[in-house]
């Protein structure tokens, strides 16, 4: 009988002024815990949603557009927040593909110029996380292939669910603290999605 995946202790933690320096507008520390919910039918509906909308706004600089994070996974309880990732030819070009977005009520709130030239916005009216990175990110696999895993293989599925609730309870000052107590997991998950695809 296997072992359950067990989670990692190596939790990098982004300081405050790493976090602000990555932040366009207002950071906002969090006013309670973080709401993890369940698996939502609706959330797959929400993602197409946007997507039309993205491909309507930004036509051919739309290189692909793809549901990711954990309400992309059936059955995974999630924080309600819809993620999408949006592949254009290069995120550091915001002049390409930002205004358009923004004129349709997308709202940059993340730069990250050190991290794949990482873009992030919010959406209009869903709450929404629009990922934006090149079309040549290493990245674009790593999220794609962690989803795909996750849909696939409950044992990794479960562990990953566990963490969260786990950590949904704890007090965080930013989302982002809570998201970076989750990357020794992920990290493992993704190792062993990895080992699976040779």
């Amino acid at each position: 009988m296997s072992k359950k995946p067990q989670p990692l202790d190596n939790n990098p933690q982004r300081t405050e002024e790493e976090i602000r320096t990555h932040t366009i507008g207002e950071l906002k520390p969090l006013s309670s815990r973080i709401l993890i919910v369940d698996y939502d039918p609706q959330w797959p509906e929400l993602f197409a949603r946007e997507a039309d909308r993205i491909r309507s706004v930004l036509g051919s600089l739309a290189l692909r557009i793809e549901h990711v994070g954990s309400t992309s996974v059936p059955g995974l309880a999630a924080k309600p927040i819809v993620d999408l990732l949006l592949v254009v030819a290069n995120s550091a070009q915001e002049d390409a593909y930002a205004p358009a977005l923004e004129a349709a009520g997308y709202v940059l709130r993340i730069r990250e110029l050190t991290w794949y030239e990482h873009r992030m916005f919010k959406g209009p009216d869903t709450d929404i996380n629009l990922h934006v990175f090149s079309s040549d990110c290493p990245e674009i696999d790593r999220m794609l292939m962690f989803r795909d895993w996750l849909r696939s293989n409950a044992a990794d599925r479960d562990l990953y669910a566990r963490t969260k609730a786990a950590l949904s309870e704890k007090e965080w000052t930013y989302v982002q603290n809570y998201a970076d107590a989750k990357t020794a997991v992920i990290e493992g998950i993704i190792a062993r999605a990895r080992i699976d695809r040779k």
